[in-house]
């Protein structure tokens, strides 16, 4: 049987599906990643609130319409991790669970937005079989005293309906606060980019009714004040942590890209920074952090 010309020439296929796929609006192709453009991610949502409001819908409408979203994004979560919560109490013998939550969130990525697509290929790599899931001490994360999951919050879902980014990281927030409800889960964050950082360490905060020690380890501080005029960039985390009086104390280690506004910044706040030019210095003090937070401080994040 001889072969068709789309056999023949794959490419133009695949050239003929992309521009289709364009016409209705998917916004991916299939000679790049699996997952839409990351120019696409960063679009939608960026503009459908300034749609909405030039075709005179009434805000009322808009508002009631973005927190019944909100309301329902909320509920799959809360609903999950009670489930997951009971599960292991219902088990016993566990005093604290590590929980999956994923915050599937990359348009403040300065750069690319793939972060976006990470919570499920983590879940992905860590559940393939290619690797046995025993911890070094012996501990099988498969197990549900030891790992719980209680799925992505639907960011993108919520964008969708013009929800800002005030009001999206205040709903990250509740969704680490709802976790941490279900005694004995821990929250455990998949991102999603650094942005994220600031609406998760507030949450813990607020829920913990303190502040906290944070150790970050990074290559960048992430302590711009407003990156490329958004409070919100990957990039800036950490200045609204600092500002909102999250952190008692934030530890940066490993950082081998600062610039002078990041160590200004680092100064204003009092953050103790450990670059990786002084690591041999360091390395004593270094070694010996963790136990040191974890005797001293209210928590560690």
């Amino acid at each position: 049987m001889p072969l068709t010309s789309a056999a023949q020439n794959p490419s133009s296929q695949v050239r003929r599906t992309e521009e289709r796929n364009r016409e209705i609006g998917l916004g991916f192709s299939l000679s790049g990643q699996r997952a839409m453009s990351s120019s696409m991610i960063w679009r939608r949502g960026m503009h459908t609130l300034e749609r909405l409001k030039s075709a005179r819908i009434p805000e009322d409408v808009i508002t009631q319409g973005q927190e019944r979203v909100i309301d329902a994004s909320l509920t799959l979560i809360r609903e999950k991790a009670k489930l997951k919560g009971a599960v292991v109490r219902a088990l016993g013998g566990a005093v604290a669970t590590s929980s999956l939550l994923g915050i599937p969130l990359g348009h403040n990525s300065s750069f690319l937005q793939g972060p976006a697509f990470a919570p499920p290929l983590i879940r992905e790599a860590m559940w393939c079989g290619s690797t046995n899931s025993t911890t070094e001490e012996g501990k099988m994360i498969d197990d549900p005293l030891v790992m719980a999951d209680v799925g992505d919050l639907p960011v993108q879902e919520m964008r969708d309906t013009g929800v800002s980014d005030d009001r999206l990281m205040e709903v990250v927030s509740e969704s680490v606060k709802i976790v941490m409800e279900e005694a004995p889960l821990r929250p455990l964050i998949l991102g999603g980019d650094h942005s994220i950082s600031y609406p998760v360490v507030r949450a813990v905060s607020e829920k913990l009714g303190g502040q906290v020690d944070v150790l970050h380890l990074d290559a960048h501080p992430d302590i711009y004040d407003a990156f490329e005029g958004n409070k919100y960039s990957h990039a800036s985390s950490f200045a609204r942590i600092m500002e909102g009086g999250y952190a008692r104390r934030l530890l940066q280690v490993g950082i081998r890209s600062i610039n002078k506004e990041g160590r200004e910044q680092g100064k204003r706040f009092g953050v103790e920074q450990y670059e990786m030019r002084t690591f041999s210095k360091d390395r004593h003090f270094l070694e010996n952090l963790v136990s040191f937070l974890a005797v001293n401080s209210f928590t560690c994040y």
